[in-house]
């Protein structure tokens, strides 16, 4: 698969991930992919599997009781990797987060095996989520 192909897969999962499509996400992800997101609170480090990976999300939508929205800017292609360009916006009682994203994804064969977030305020996400 190409860039283009590539670059489809990453916005397929953000709009499968915005309609709460378990059955779609399930279908992008690899067995064996893994996610990272970085900083240093409960929700931070590595997912390792589709279904930690996949239980991580649930526990982002639970966390923010339902009010996560991600919404992508813009998807870059590239030959080994793709890279969404995100906003992200949850409430929390009365903490709310929004601010801007990065996920560097690597796809394989339609499918992602690798995710790297990057936020613009990595402090900031980390106190929201606790």
């Amino acid at each position: 698969m190409g860039a283009t192909e590539d670059a489809e897969v990453v916005r397929r999962g953000y709009a499968a991930f915005s309609a709460g499509d378990m059955a779609t996400l399930t279908e992008l992800f690899a067995d064996d992919a893994v996610w990272h997101s970085p900083g240093s609170g409960s929700l931070s480090g590595t997912k390792q599997g589709r279904d930690a990976i996949l239980s991580f999300f649930g526990e982002l939508m639970t966390r923010s009781e339902g009010s996560l929205v991600v919404t992508l800017d813009d998807v870059v292609g590239g030959d080994n990797h793709s890279v969404g360009l995100n906003r992200v916006h949850a409430t929390r009682g009365t903490n709310t987060l929004d601010q801007h994203g990065v996920i560097v994804f690597t796809v394989r064969d339609g499918r992602v095996t690798e995710a790297r977030e990057f936020f613009e305020d990595t402090t900031r996400n980390d106190e929201f989520w606790g």
